[in-house]
């Protein structure tokens, strides 16, 4: 669907279910609006015993070629997860509206539109405007706790202490320190209030001899050279002071070699590797128990042994028990706000990762029991859907269905660099087709980037083009979802792989492109003000060639959201009828007010993004939030 049809279109708002019930049996209030050609009938589709069931909406509003319909849904009487279509009959014609949009014929049941009742969002999470840091390269608040140059060995070669302005070196890897630390991120809160963010996402804080900490050695305690315990504390409650939520990153599925579980040096004397009789030797998965070397390594890396969770002292430590890993920093003092879960689709027992899904489940039930609002973030490169049914994550990265499109589309590429050319067209139907198979909910749950530490920069891959950069915000910040900034991002920071999309902050203004940092800042602020952005339902409005346009809608106000990759100037319509909304349009950045009824015609920059919205207090400081 590159643009909508004006003879027929028909949206399910994102605000269009409402508990209700009817005869006694729960359900759903349910709303549909159709444009064009009015339907001589609509029904809602459901299969609450497994056969088909049809319910009528009827018309509630008219107005011009809008038609408002309602009506009544039943929720699957024995399982938590309903899923609903709606047909609309038509002089001589159906056509069927399901979360990947319209069909001229019954569509299959996966793409059906999913309701799980009781599933409790971290509704906070919405409106959020999130912030990566990777806290060694992000800002040196304490020069005092700096690894030394040779302070210790690090798989076996001295760990490397470099000047803030180098490069990081690939031949060193993990092994070098750039000083970043905690007390860091605590100085820089100012700045990064200033450029609208509301929470923090910190890359892997807790002890471990790396500079990346993805191989821990105690989940207790944060690492000595990042502040410990007492700069975490600080930083936490200064955030909390400015109103900024916090996110820790936990890394489950694998630890350090020389964590005392595993103890590869035999520091400890007791660990899983250097005694194949100790009662720690359940807790890794070796191929060979009699063999010690046979240990299996996450991805073969031999300093991250992979966890068996098939262990209860693994299942304990990490979320069962009283003070597992996972539960004892949601608690005071630290109370985190929630978890980003490294690699989580990998976790489980034996070598094959069996019965993830249901440690993935545990996993969530201990969070939320510690803190029902926690926010539950899974890491997936690739598509997640599977753990994203209301019962296990809220949202995961979410390469799949932003990140990786959204750099075919600009980039020409793959994550991996390979030639993947996508038109806008493309663009549209990889974005729905990431969409259609998750519930709402879980959807505005979403982290969406378009960076990070295990990527180029998005300014690398696209040639150094900051003007691309700047298009591909107004999309981060108006998609379904919540946008998240890598650090540096903001300011045209470069970097192509791991490690050197891990270069340290330029505090330095002269480096930074402050155009490029005052569209985030606009955008951010936007995002934490419009009601649409945060829970509304999203709506294409084109997708051709050069151009993608798409509008957020929720209770009579909307977003729009263009990006145009082309090199000229460019005249577009675009079909704003199908927000519902007249206008008149205010563009985000330049204030410039246009005119609109049912089409909208203005005007795109080479490699630009504009984003216009309905409610022109949504710009102000003393404007409607959510």
């Amino acid at each position: 669907m590159p643009t909508p049809d004006p003879d027929f279109h028909a949206v399910h708002p994102g605000d269009g279910l409402e508990p209700c019930t009817e005869g006694g049996a729960p359900g759903l209030r349910v709303r549909l609006a159709t444009f064009g050609a009015v339907p001589e009938a609509v029904h809602v589709r459901s299969e609450p015993d497994h056969e088909e069931r049809l319910d009528a909406l009827q018309v509630v509003q008219r107005r011009g070629a809008r038609v408002q319909w309602e009506g009544w849904l039943p929720l699957a009487p024995h399982h938590p997860m309903t899923r609903y279509a709606f047909v609309c009959r038509l002089a001589g014609a159906q056509r069927w509206l399901s979360q990947a949009g319209l069909h001229a014929y019954p569509p299959p049941i996966d793409l059906h539109f999913r309701h799980v009742d009781g599933y409790q969002a971290p509704r906070w999470v919405w409106d959020q405007v999130m912030y990566q840091v990777f806290p060694d390269r992000f800002r040196d608040g304490d020069p005092s706790n700096n690894v030394r140059d040779g302070e210790y060995l690090y798989a076996g070669r001295p760990v490397v202490a470099r000047a803030w302005d180098d490069l990081p070196d690939a031949s060193q890897g993990a092994r070098e320190f750039f000083g970043g630390d905690l007390e860091g991120v605590r100085e820089a809160l100012p700045y990064l209030l200033d450029l609208g963010v509301s929470t923090l996402y910190l890359n892997p804080v807790f002890a471990s001899p790396s500079s990346h900490k993805y191989d821990t050695v105690d989940y207790t305690r944060v690492d000595p050279h990042l502040g410990g315990d007492e700069a975490l504390l600080r930083l936490l409650d200064a955030a909390r002071a400015s109103g900024v939520r916090v996110v820790l990153d936990a890394v489950v599925n694998h630890t350090s070699e020389r964590h005392p579980w595993f103890d590869r040096d035999v520091e400890h004397g007791s660990g899983a590797y250097g005694d194949p009789e100790s009662p720690e030797r359940e807790r890794y998965v070796f191929d060979d128990q009699s063999d010690s070397d046979s240990y299996r390594g996450w991805l073969g890396t031999r300093t991250l042994p992979v966890l068996d969770f098939a262990s209860s002292a693994v299942q304990r430590d990490v979320y069962a028990g009283d003070d597992a890993v996972l539960r004892r920093w949601l608690r005071p003092p630290w109370s985190i706000d929630g978890w980003r879960l490294d690699v989580i689709h990998m976790l489980g027992e034996g070598p094959g990762a069996e019965r993830n899904r249901r440690h993935v489940r545990a996993i969530r039930r201990a969070i939320r029991e510690e803190r029902p609002d926690a926010y539950v973030l899974g890491e997936h490169f690739f598509e997640a859907t599977a753990w994203l049914q209301g019962d296990q994550e809220d949202g995961a990265m979410n390469y799949y269905g932003f990140q990786r499109p959204m750099l075919a589309f600009w980039a020409g590429r793959d994550q991996r660099g390979a030639a993947l050319p996508l038109d806008a067209a493309g663009l549209e139907a990889w974005l729905v087709d990431a969409r259609a198979r998750i519930p709402f909910a879980l959807a505005l749950s979403q982290l969406n980037l378009l960076g990070s530490h295990d990527v180029p920069r998005f300014r690398t891959r696209v040639g150094g083009d900051t003007a691309a950069v700047a298009a591909a915000m107004h999309a981060l910040f108006g998609y379904l979802g919540v946008p998240c900034v890598y650090y540096g991002d903001e300011i045209g920071l470069e970097g192509g792989g791991d490690p050197d999309c891990r270069r340290p902050f330029p505090w330095d203004p002269e480096r930074w492109d402050h155009v490029l940092r005052a569209t985030v800042q606009r955008l951010a602020r936007l995002r934490r003000r419009a009601p649409p952005l945060a829970r509304g339902d999203v709506r294409t409005l084109l997708a051709e060639g050069d151009v993608h346009a798409f509008a957020r809608v929720l209770e009579g106000g909307a977003v729009l959201t263009v990006q145009h990759r082309g090199a000229a100037p460019l005249d577009v319509e675009l079909p704003t009828w199908v927000t519902g909304i007249d206008g008149p349009w205010t563009d985000a950045l330049s204030g410039d007010v246009l005119p609109a009824g049912d089409v909208l015609r203005c005007t795109l920059a080479p490699r630009s993004g504009r984003t216009l919205v309905s409610d022109a207090r949504w710009l102000t400081d003393d404007g409607i939030g959510t």
